[in-house]
């Protein structure tokens, strides 16, 4: 754990990570985030399914990464309540030694970590910092108390850069913790975007319910933070469309939200 000062929790106000475990099916949420999630539900129902679907995006990168790719280090930045099949989880469930720290600034969060976000396997390592991505420096020193910065390492901002209003900051925090990087790292980035109505209105009606904005990009701006790099097949696409099953496949349905996985030359 870091000593980066935690503030404490309000219930009356929705929080991003009570409101996205709502969507999820989770228990760890209060009144106000449900009331939140339900007003963007009902004008974009598709919230809900790119809830599961960008888990189940996670699930495949973090199986490819730890399994075709070698990847043995995570730095997941952003990654909300614990919930089915985290990250260390998934790449420890693969390769017992992986490492992987964990990165959120949101207090419920921190009350979780120690007791559900440990390692599954004698080998592995799972670790927690408290701290905001605004801090990337930070981030990447206290990641480096338990990775070794000298060794490839997945770096994965997960449905949590819409935060930042600016895009020049947004690529920046995302250079800043990519450049500590060796080469072979990766970057593995996905947010909800611009292209449809239906979702844009949804982020209208989660400010109008007391919810922190959240910007939608397009993806061409997505695409953006992976300058430089080598994008893996197929892309920058919808999370549906990165690599499913015949099944996942088969069921796929369009949802705004792209992602991608780079790596660092």
């Amino acid at each position: 754990m870091s000593d980066h000062q935690v503030s404490p929790i309000d219930p009356a106000t929705p929080h991003a990570a009570r409101i996205w475990n709502y969507w999820m099916g989770g228990q760890d949420n209060y009144p106000a985030d449900r009331e939140a999630g339900d007003a963007v539900a009902e004008v974009y129902p598709d919230i809900v399914t790119m809830a599961v679907q960008s888990r189940r995006f996670l699930v495949r990168v973090v199986r490819h990464l730890a399994g075709e790719a070698g990847i043995r280090q995570f730095l997941d930045i952003g990654t909300g309540l614990p919930t089915m099949q985290n990250t260390h989880e998934v790449a420890q469930g693969i390769a017992p030694d992986s490492r992987v720290v964990y990165v959120d600034n949101d207090p419920l969060v921190l009350a979780h970590a120690e007791a559900l976000l440990r390692a599954v396997t004698p080998e592995g390592v799972t670790t927690y910092v408290h701290a905001d991505y605004h801090d990337p420096e930070f981030i990447v020193a206290e990641a480096a108390r338990t990775l070794d910065l000298s060794r490839p390492v997945a770096v994965m901002f997960m449905g949590v850069l819409g935060y930042e209003p600016d895009h020049a900051v947004q690529r920046s925090i995302v250079a800043t913790v990519m450049a500590a990087m060796p080469a072979g790292s990766r970057l593995v980035l996905w947010d909800g975007t611009d292209t449809g109505e239906a979702v844009v209105e949804g982020g209208e009606k989660l400010v109008e319910s007391g919810g922190v904005p959240y910007i939608l990009r397009s993806p061409q701006q997505l695409g953006e933070c992976f300058a430089g790099m080598e994008l893996a097949e197929p892309g920058m696409v919808p999370i549906t469309r990165w690599r499913p099953s015949e099944q996942e496949a088969r069921d796929a349905v369009h949802i705004d939200a792209y992602g991608a996985v780079g790596r660092k030359l």
